[in-house]
């Protein structure tokens, strides 16, 4: 059984984010506001069923998927495109590739410790974020 993910986790460290920002094409104004927001993600996992929101003061996102299925996925939180995203396991890694407008685009999570992972590379840029588990 792969690892739960389930819990909700706040923002501890976040580097390169204005770099991932600048590659998606979010313009200067929203960045600057990106740059002081303190996410938290709220993940639901029910088998290979996943439900993931992240909070901000800003705006919210909420992205659901079946680990497996290709689904289309409008980045409304983020830079408003249109991606297929396909999610699979990678041991106990979630590993997702966002096919669209942007190359090399997509995301990868897991768990160290009492730490959640995050990696979003876009084109030729790597943001890494990592949450600690509050609930």
């Amino acid at each position: 059984m792969p690892v739960d993910y389930s819990g909700t986790w706040d923002v501890v460290s976040n580097v390169n984010s204005e770099a991932y920002m600048v590659a998606l094409g979010i313009d200067f104004a929203t960045r600057k506001i990106a740059s002081m927001l303190k996410p938290q993600k709220v993940i639901k996992q029910d088998g290979d069923c996943f439900i993931i929101r992240t909070f901000t003061t800003f705006r919210n996102y909420e992205s659901s998927f079946k680990i497996g299925e290709e689904v289309k996925e409008v980045t409304k939180g983020l830079d408003n495109r249109t991606v297929q995203s396909l999610v699979n396991w990678k041991n106990d890694k979630l590993v997702c590739v966002q096919k669209g407008e942007k190359k090399n685009r997509g995301w990868t999570h897991w768990i160290q410790g009492d730490e959640l992972h995050l990696e979003l590379t876009c084109e030729d840029q790597v943001c890494m974020q990592i949450y600690k588990r509050t609930l």
